[in-house]
Order: C-alpha cells, then structure tokens, then sequence
C-alpha cells in the first residue's frame, strides 16, 4: 500500500517525512511557493495542535509556533482558528478519498468483495498512520462548531454517495439498496472508527478490517 501524505493540503501530517525547507537569502524560493509552504505548514500545525490540546483550547499562538510562521502570515492565509481548522479537515479529508479511490482502482470493479477490502483497508491504514489527523478529524471536529459539524454531514454523504456508485458498478444494472442505507452504513463504521480510535488508539483501527467488511456485507447485502 502506496503511503499518504497531504502534500499543499497537509503534506506530514503523520510525520512521515520532514516539512520541506526552502532556500533562504539570494536562492530564496518564489514568493508562491513561500506562501503555499507556509499554507502546508499551518495546515498540518492546526492537525497537531488539536490532536494535542483539543480545539476548545487550542489558539493561534499555538498554531504559528509549530508551523514556524509568523502571525501576520497565519491572517494573509486565514480569517481566524476556524478557518484554518475547515481548510485541513477539507484538505485531509480530499486526500483521504483520493487515497482511497487510488486504491480501489488496482482491483477489478466488478469484484466487489476485492474493491470493499481494499478500499476499508486503505481508510483504516491511512488513519492509523496519521494519528494527529485521524483525532483530529474524528473527534474534535464535533467541538469546532456548526461549520465544521456542516462540513462533517457532507463528507459522510460524500463516502455514502462514493460506496453507492461502488455498488452500482459492481452490479451489473441489478438493484443496488436504497442509498439512506448506504448512508446508514457509513455512519456504523463511523462509530466504530470513533470508539476504537479512543478505545485504543490510532494504531488499533487496521484491526477492524473484519468488522467493518461485515457491517456493510450485512446492511447492504
């Protein structure tokens, strides 16, 4: 399995490889490519900084002093907390079903069982190898207020909707379940996810492959 990172979006978010560094004096680099490292890195210091202190707690100090920029930067990129922390869940969660779809597309389409396992497998690897993403997106995105709860009903939609037109394919022009149980489904993986990512951990989640198979194997048929 290919290894995720959140490149622009939230490149190390795992901490599976270092920030880049730019080029300092007269090699600097682009002011664009100033602005997009300085972007990255925020992105990524807002995943840390909850996953840490929680989003209650956590403030803009917070996040500047583990992306290395300064304030006035963190204002050119963002209004406020609130938005830098919607822009990395957005982000991570783009990457996240680019991931996942990366995945499914090395298997045939029409074997759903083989599309079903590796596209379960990738989400629970890709969680477990991003912890300061996973908790972050996970859990404290129910303590960031109505935008981010909006945000979190439509990313569940969007797995509904993306596990829907899984079924589709691989039926052939059969019936597929009504789509509120592809929706259904997704929201008992969910909590699942959730209560064994608190229960023991990120690194935990890949073992619930089996459990996950069988929950949609039984809502959907």
């Amino acid at each position: 399995m290919s290894r995720w990172y959140i490149s622009v979006s939230m490149s190390a978010i795992g901490h599976s490889r270092p920030l880049r560094v730019l080029p300092r004096g007269r090699h600097a680099a682009p002011r664009e490519v100033v602005a997009e490292s300085q972007r990255e890195r925020l992105l990524v210091a807002m995943a840390d900084a909850v996953a840490a202190k929680g989003y209650v707690a956590v403030a803009v100090a917070d996040v500047i002093e583990r992306a290395g920029v300064s304030r006035r930067s963190f204002y050119e990129h963002f209004a406020n907390k609130e938005e830098c922390f919607l822009a990395a869940y957005d982000a991570g969660v783009a990457t996240l079903l680019a991931a996942v779809a990366e995945a499914e597309a090395e298997v045939d389409p029409g074997d759903l069982a083989a599309v079903a396992r590796v596209g379960t497998e990738t989400y629970l690897q890709v969680l477990a190898d991003n912890p300061a993403f996973a908790r972050t997106f996970l859990i404290e995105v129910l303590a960031a207020g109505t935008a981010a709860l909006a945000h979190r009903d439509a990313v569940h939609q969007r797995f509904a909707a993306r596990l829907h037109d899984t079924y589709t394919s691989a039926a052939g022009g059969a019936p597929v379940p009504d789509a509120d149980l592809f929706r259904a489904t997704v929201g008992a993986i969910h909590e699942l996810v959730v209560a064994r990512l608190v229960a023991d951990g990120p690194g935990a989640l890949p073992g619930l492959l089996g459990p996950i198979l069988e929950v949609e194997r039984r809502l959907l048929g």
